[in-house]
């Protein structure tokens, strides 16, 4: 079985007060749809920077598409991050002056792509979460829901081959929330490893597996029995 996220007694400390996570171990295997759930301040934040290479851990082992995270520099880490991991978070981060379209398109600034290829690529994205009629809208136009999709398509434009999101129904009432775990389920659907971090039971049920966290220890992990 591959591993996208490998991760071997993994701690995590600010300081010598804080140890946001203790000896965590958790594999996710490619193509699976995995959501970690917890309270405030349980750790699970911190458990999805690690896995994004947005942090790194105090001691442990963490693999991520089979890098040894530990092992690489600043600017392979980028690199990995820029091409391997897309990022979805509570606040959508859409630039206000831009179309849907060109803030999709902007995911692949790093990528050497040039700019009409670039918007191609956008402009697929936006039709796969269901906004095809929306490419020339700019954020004020749109509702939440619609908002956070551009953001989701603009995560998976690199085709990455870790999709993390951060409580991305957590802004948006329960009808655009379901409309934007309908498009992560297209995506896990179509191949996609999605790991889903929330506080949400409900949003959590829906993803194959559930890893439950508290006081930066999992507690449990259990599969969905629909």
């Amino acid at each position: 079985m591959t591993h996208v996220v490998d991760l071997r007694d993994v701690t995590k400390s600010y300081g010598d007060s804080v140890t946001a996570l203790k000896s965590v171990s958790l594999q996710i295997a490619a193509g699976e749809m995995v959501s970690i759930i917890g309270p405030s301040g349980s750790g699970k934040s911190t458990l999805l920077h690690i896995m994004g290479t947005l942090d790194r851990p105090t001691s442990g082992l963490v693999k991520v598409v089979g890098c040894d995270v530990g092992r690489l520099p600043d600017r392979r880490l980028s690199a990995l991050r820029a091409r391997r991991i897309g990022f979805v978070f509570q606040q959508f981060h859409l630039s206000p002056g831009l179309s849907a379209v060109d803030n999709v398109a902007d995911g692949l600034l790093y990528a050497g792509i040039p700019r009409k290829e670039r918007r191609r690529r956008a402009v697929n994205a936006l039709e796969q979460v269901g906004l095809g009629h929306r490419l020339e809208h700019r954020p004020y136009q749109m509702s939440g829901g619609e908002q956070q999709r551009v953001a989701v398509a603009r995560a998976v434009v690199g085709e990455p081959a870790l999709l993390l999101a951060d409580e991305p129904t957590g802004n948006l009432d329960t009808a655009a929330g379901s409309e934007v775990l309908k498009v992560l389920h297209d995506l896990h659907d179509a191949g996609t490893t999605v790991v889903v971090i929330t506080h949400d039971s409900e949003v959590a049920q829906a993803a194959d597996r559930q890893v439950r966290v508290r006081d930066g220890v999992v507690l449990s992990e259990g599969s969905d029995q629909r």
